[in-house]
């Protein structure tokens, strides 16, 4: 504008400076005797500047009708500028809605992203648990009648098979017995081979009796067929003496006893167990409602580790020591890791009636209004944030309301990309 100016006072003083010099050249050709012919070519001349003059006026404000153009598009493409997001506040609130990322940095951080969709959940109720033996797979080694220990056989923790030697033991009761077997034994071979001929109907059938009841004594007493039928007179210092042997496999699990010990009948020398199968006694409070049947699922955790395990019975009586209510499942023990006396975490798990879309704890993000959301994947590796209602607790999931079947979620790593969108100067579309 400046310019525009002094351009126009330049013309005004040139023109005023040859209108006083024509003026002055007319008067002093009119002094001086000047023809007329050159006065009017000084006027002419003047009028011509003029004309000049003019124009270039008229130029200028051309120019400055360009210029009022240029400015005028210029306007226009700011708005359309501002039209297509370059500017202003859409672009933060891009930021705020999510992040893309890409897949490398997905895989350092972790991130996880699965398709959701209706299925049936289970909640928990936590109890206190204890293993024990299963009392259907066990077997405890016991003498029949009073006896003295003379050695063992197996070891506490010791794994036997079925028939293994366990103890050896000593009984007068059982020295009397094997003598009279043997002399029983005898006479009925003998009767027998002189047949009804030689012998009455009576005596067979005495001898015969005599000979099942004393064999049938040393069954009650704990021998073995095979051992029995190893009794001889030639093997006679070793009456009294009887071996106890292994009824099933399994584990030994007690032992609490020392050689040369007398003990009577009845008296645990040894506990075998299966422990690929074995019970968890879990402690309910009296007053806690469960609606628990057969077979009802139930999560048995040690140290980290997990079992599959299934309610098999429930008490309907107070434990007197404890006040706690019993309820009995039954445990599958491959990897041998569980054994009796441990305790343990029980999680009694309760399904619910139809299925519903949940997603597992770590996946809900609180908002900065303090709302509930999830991270939702649109396109790959593209997220934003979305608003969900919360429904029950279902175990480490948790019901949510207001997500389509199929919506790919963050269900691992939703604090990273939270943390990601958090930072700011991140654009969603990678501008």
């Amino acid at each position: 504008m400046n310019t525009i100016f002094s351009k126009k006072l330049l013309a005004v003083v040139m023109s005023s400076l040859l209108v006083g010099l024509t003026t002055s050249h007319i008067a002093f050709g009119q002094s001086s005797g000047v023809t007329d012919s050159t006065a009017k070519i000084s006027q002419q001349d003047v009028k011509e500047h003029k004309d000049d003059h003019d124009d270039h006026e008229k130029g200028h404000e051309e120019d400055k009708g360009d210029h009022d153009e240029h400015e005028k598009g210029h306007e226009e493409d700011k708005g359309d500028h501002d039209e297509h997001g370059h500017g202003g506040g859409s672009k933060e609130e891009e930021h705020e809605e999510g992040i893309t990322l890409s897949p490398k940095k997905m895989s350092l951080a972790n991130i996880k992203v699965e398709s959701i969709v209706p299925e049936y959940q289970y909640s928990s109720i936590y109890a206190p648990g204890e293993i024990k033996a299963n009392g259907y797979k066990s077997y405890v080694v016991s003498p029949r009648t009073e006896s003295v220990i003379i050695s063992r056989h197996a070891a506490l923790g010791e794994h036997v098979e079925i028939g293994q030697k366990l103890v050896t033991l000593f009984s007068e009761a059982m020295a009397q017995a094997q003598a009279d077997y043997l002399i029983a034994s005898t006479e009925w071979q003998r009767v027998k081979k002189l047949g009804n001929k030689a012998v009455s109907e009576s005596r067979l059938l005495q001898a015969e009796t005599t000979y099942n009841a004393s064999y049938g004594k040393l069954i009650a007493l704990g021998l073995t067929e095979k051992a029995i039928q190893s009794i001889s007179n030639k093997d006679i210092k070793a009456f009294g003496q009887y071996t106890l042997t292994a009824q099933r496999e399994g584990v030994v699990l007690q032992d609490d006893f020392i050689q040369g010990q007398r003990v009577n009948a009845g008296d645990t020398v040894m506990l075998l167990a299966d422990e690929k199968q074995l019970w968890v006694e879990a402690k309910v409070s009296p007053n806690k409602k469960l609606d628990l049947s057969k077979n009802s699922p139930g999560i048995v955790k040690l140290e980290g580790q997990s079992y599959n395990a299934k309610v098999i019975q429930e008490a309907h009586t107070i434990d007197p020591l404890t006040r706690t209510r019993i309820v009995r499942l039954s445990v599958e023990n491959k990897d041998d890791n569980l054994h009796s006396g441990m305790f343990v975490k029980v999680y009694f798990q309760f399904s619910t009636q139809e299925k519903v879309m949940a997603v597992p704890e770590e996946a809900l993000i609180r908002s900065a209004d303090g709302d509930w959301t999830i991270f939702v994947e649109d396109h790959p590796g593209e997220f934003k944030a979305i608003e969900v209602e919360l429904g029950r607790a279902l175990g480490e999931f948790r019901e949510i309301i207001g997500v389509e079947s199929g919506t790919r979620i963050v269900t691992k790593g939703a604090f990273f990309v939270a943390s990601e969108i958090a930072k700011g100067g991140f654009d969603p579309h990678n501008h």
